[in-house]
């Protein structure tokens, strides 16, 4: 009975057609036009690299795509247990009419070929948004991006913010900002009214959101009502090189050095200011603003292109409740990255009213912690505040056999913990699981 149940509601879900609210699409290339674009995707290449493949090997100067797809295969033996090779040959089966359980280093060039050629079709990315029943994609957009040239009402621009945060002292971020805004930055007036601008352009064009990736050791705070220190920081950020040193040996001989004291500016005043303007012009412009917390870079500097971040569990929610308490209007969709900080999460979405349990993300991404975590939410948080899960892919096709690996677990939830254990009806069930993944996308995005 229990696996007819979890069926029946799989079916219904799966029949659901979605939008999916982060992603890191580019809207001018969103389908891949080969197979190397699909695994070269760092959960393989990292994987790969994990499993003995040499990082020379798999991100080789010059590598063809052909090339670098048959290096990979010699290791998917090592990595057929994994759900990143499930989700592969779901792809190559639905997308691609591969027959086989698995790619081998015999089936595999066959594959490759199939693949692009069915790729190449006109209308490739219309196949792979039908077939995946995907009608809107949330992006990822640098501050600078003029957003044109693509439909903004099927890839939905969304503000990403951690150059402004975290790298503003560098001169390029600068330069594009002023580029962006028409504004030279100089201290905290300009800067507000700069990322102002930003958020103009945005909401211009149709985003429904402004978004941030934050590492474990930051922590939101109000700026200090005297902006004198707050200025005197920022002008040392923001001016050249140079002018730092010059100002630096006014001082003692035995301060930091230059890039240190960078560091602690940053880290202690422009970040956290830039931040809770962000924060502000959310409140200001009724945009929801995601965070993603918890991701500790380049931990293992010898990894692979985005094979070298990771968590730290020492990453707490307890610092953004001043946030959290400061803007009562803005929504605040939340992930985590460790699996082990989603109890804090769902407290949290508990007790506040504007903080919102937000996918399943990064390393949580795998259906044991998705389906310990779903429970968990579902059992606890008020169910227009879950959002039930975004793909967080570069390329279209990952769509299908990620959002159908939630829509599994899911359904296994809504079965078993609310069917079987709580007495609900099965359209009720179903009715909760639609809400989960589509109806609160749309109430919380105000789409």
């Amino acid at each position: 009975m229990s696996e007819q149940l979890r069926r029946r509601i799989f079916e219904e879900l799966e029949a659901l057609v979605l939008i999916d609210p982060h992603t890191h699409i580019n809207p001018h290339a969103a389908a891949s036009t080969t197979l190397a674009d699909i695994m070269g995707y760092h959960y393989y290449t990292e994987l790969a690299h994990s499993a003995g493949l040499p990082r020379e090997q798999i991100e080789e100067s010059g590598l063809g795509s052909k090339e670098k797809v048959g290096r990979l295969v010699t290791k998917l033996g090592d990595l057929d247990n994994t759900i990143q090779v499930s989700w592969l040959i779901e792809m190559c089966q639905e997308f691609f009419g591969f027959d086989d359980e698995r790619i081998t280093t015999d089936n595999w060039e066959s594959l490759y070929d199939r693949a692009a050629a069915k790729m190449a079709e006109p209308d490739w990315e219309e196949q792979v948004l039908s077939h995946s029943k995907l009608e809107g994609v949330f992006l990822t957009n640098d501050f600078d991006d003029p957003l044109e040239g693509f439909d903004t009402s099927r890839y939905i621009p969304c503000l990403r913010t951690d150059d402004l945060v975290f790298k503003l002292h560098e001169p390029s971020v600068r330069q594009r900002l002023a580029k962006a805004t028409g504004i030279e930055v100089g201290d905290a007036k300009t800067l507000r009214a700069a990322i102002g601008k930003l958020f103009e352009h945005f909401v211009s064009k149709g985003a429904k959101a402004c978004a941030i990736s934050l590492p474990p050791h930051f922590y939101p705070t109000a700026p200090s009502s005297d902006s004198t220190d707050l200025d005197a920081q920022l002008q040392f950020v923001l001016s050249d090189s140079k002018a730092r040193q010059e100002r630096l040996n006014e001082f003692d001989d035995d301060l930091d050095s230059e890039e240190d004291v960078v560091d602690f500016a940053t880290h202690d005043f422009v970040g956290p200011f830039v931040f809770w303007t962000l924060a502000e012009m959310c409140a200001e412009h009724s945009l929801p603003f995601d965070l993603m917390i918890g991701v500790d870079r380049a931990v293992y500097k010898a990894g692979v292109y985005q094979g070298q971040d990771l968590y730290d569990r020492r990453t707490t929610l307890y610092y953004y409740a001043e946030l959290f308490n400061a803007f009562p209007s803005v929504t605040f969709p939340i992930s985590v990255l460790d699996h082990t900080a989603n109890p804090e999460l769902v407290s949290y979405a508990w007790i506040f009213p504007n903080v919102v349990t937000n996918g399943h993300w990064w390393y949580s991404n795998i259906p044991t912690f998705i389906e310990t975590d779903t429970r968990s939410r579902l059992e606890a948080v008020p169910e227009s505040k879950i959002i039930g899960y975004y793909s967080d892919m570069y390329k279209l096709e990952f769509a299908l056999p990620k959002f159908r690996m939630y829509r599994r677990a899911l359904a296994k939830v809504l079965a078993e913990n609310f069917c079987i254990d709580r007495g609900w009806s099965e359209s009720r069930a179903i009715e909760l699981g639609k809400r989960v993944l589509r109806g609160n996308v749309e109430s919380i995005f105000d789409m």
